[in-house]
């Protein structure tokens, strides 16, 4: 499962990495990491991944990166549509 932590509504590179992802195909998750009852996933993506810029987003344990990456979103899409 594909997830995008994001800083909400007024983060452009947030909406730019969602639209791409909608656009390539790609089946993820969104959480708003500014909602209060997210203080586990905001944990998550400063302390243990070490990201201070949203989005982040999170393929699995090894593969995740943070900022509006289109061309590593087209990757992924080329990379999941040879998987299936």
């Amino acid at each position: 499962m594909i997830t995008v932590y994001t800083t909400g509504p007024a983060c452009m590179q947030c909406r730019l990495t969602k639209q791409v992802m909608d656009a390539e195909g790609i089946a993820h998750t969104v959480i708003d990491l500014t909602e209060p009852g997210n203080v586990a996933a905001r944990e998550y993506v400063t302390d243990d991944l070490g990201y201070s810029q949203a989005p982040v987003v999170v393929i699995d344990d090894h593969d995740h990166w943070s900022g509006f990456q289109p061309t590593r979103i087209r990757e992924l899409a080329a990379r999941i549509g040879s998987d299936r």
